[in-house]
């Protein structure tokens, strides 16, 4: 059975952890232009190993732009929420990491043949001519979104093979037997890069707390069946929509209708969940399908920084504005800043952007944004966005954000002292 648990994503992102890292990759900068109008910057992508002889394929940029111009037609504030797909939504995400990923290794391979010029190594340099053209795992956009709808027929084929009518316990029941049993469909015991996409979690049946909650409402949708949604302290549950919440709430077969979907989460004593009654759920704020996507890329944004500082233990993303003041202290000189891994740190700027889209006026979201763009030394960006961040911002937060907005900006004025050609530290009288 479902359960709909997972952490929620804070102002701080605080993450640690001594696996090994990925291999050094040297920054090479590709923007992105992006001619249209658009409410987001154009992407800036850090990639791997610049080679003499190699160019990027211009169908990476392609895919890497078109991702994100659907990804932001699909949430647009003219859209009605109901029309919003997740799973489009959501597929997009996948492909737009996907093309960066796949252009990283790439550069790697292509780095790998240049130390190797006595071996005969070839390498084929894919070419798509549309991002719905770029396989993920071996199927393309449209193949993921047939496969949703060929779990729903499964689950349509269940009913009929049960002679039975449509009630709603029956229709759910027959949804928690084809995906949990039949599909096999399980909550992954440990959240990474391989259960936090949607392609990933159809095609290997493992997945995160939250992705399994969008499947699950994706087939009930195509069951003309609607689910609805809230947070409930760090879980997520999902529900019917129905006028007669007490119905959810009766027991049948030793369990409740609201248990059968959310699965262990209303069983365990530690959750909220587990308190809930038909009235106390009326008082529930019921997620728009733009809070979803926006709980799913708060999620993959934790994914990616727990990744990118891992060799870093306890790092948060706010730990360099506190001791600013300090002259001693090492966040004070940018060249003293922990090396992080830098296609996940690349990887959670990207998350960050398309949750700035859907949330530009949180003031917390765009600090731990310009926070990440500091880390990956970006300091013009990074000076952009936490001074933004600073008009919205309470006052106390916008005081400690101001020096070391001040700071950054010498950081900029001497990188770009250094990248001319000039030695030495640049004094300001």
């Amino acid at each position: 059975m479902l359960l709909a648990s997972l952490p929620m994503c804070g102002p701080t992102l605080r993450y640690g952890g001594d696996d090994n890292p990925n291999k050094t990759i040297t920054p090479l900068a590709l923007l992105v232009q992006n001619k249209k109008k658009s409410s987001f910057s154009p992407l800036t992508i850090t990639a791997s190993v610049k080679t003499n002889d190699f160019s990027p394929p211009k169908s990476y940029q392609e895919v890497l732009l078109a991702a994100r111009e659907k990804f932001t037609q699909e949430i647009s504030f003219r859209s009605k929420d109901k029309d919003i797909s997740l799973a489009k939504a959501l597929l997009y995400i996948s492909a737009e990491d996907e093309a960066f990923m796949a252009y990283n290794r790439e550069m790697d391979a292509h780095s790998l043949q240049d130390e190797m010029k006595d071996t005969n190594v070839s390498f084929e340099t894919r070419v798509w001519d549309h991002i719905e053209a770029m396989p993920m795992l071996g199927k393309k956009i449209q193949d993921w979104l047939i496969e949703l709808d060929n779990i729903a027929q499964e689950v349509k084929v269940e009913l009929i093979s049960r002679d039975i009518g449509c009630h709603l316990v029956e229709v759910l029941e027959a949804v928690n037997k084809v995906l949990f049993e039949s599909k096999g469909f399980r909550r992954s015991p440990v959240v990474d890069s391989k259960c936090s996409y949607l392609h990933s979690v159809l095609s290997s049946k493992s997945g995160s707390a939250i992705l399994l909650s969008v499947i699950y409402i994706e087939i009930c949708q195509r069951l003309n069946l609607t689910m609805v949604g809230s947070r409930v302290g760090e879980d997520f549950l999902i529900w019917p929509e129905t006028g007669n919440p007490e119905e959810l709430f009766k027991v049948n077969s030793g369990q409740s209708l609201f248990g059968i979907v959310n699965g262990r989460c209303v069983d365990d004593p530690r959750s909220m969940a587990s308190d809930l009654t038909c009235n106390s759920l009326l008082g529930l704020d019921i997620a728009t399908n733009r809070d979803i996507i926006g709980i799913y890329l708060a999620n993959l944004i934790r994914l990616h920084w727990k990744r990118a500082s891992r060799r870093n233990r306890g790092l948060m993303l706010t730990s360099p504005l506190r001791p600013v003041d300090n002259d001693n202290e090492k966040w004070n000189d940018g060249s003293s800043m922990p090396l992080l891994r830098p296609q996940d740190l690349r990887l959670a700027i990207m998350a960050s952007e398309k949750l700035l889209i859907l949330q530009p006026h949180n003031w917390a979201l765009r600090r731990d944004h310009g926070m990440m763009l500091y880390y990956s030394r970006d300091f013009e960006k990074a000076v952009q966005e936490l001074s933004i961040c600073m008009a919205f911002a309470p006052e106390e937060e916008a005081a400690v954000l101001e020096p070391f907005v001040e700071k950054l900006h010498l950081l900029q004025l001497e990188s770009s002292w250094i990248s001319r050609g000039h030695k030495g530290r640049l004094t300001v009288p």
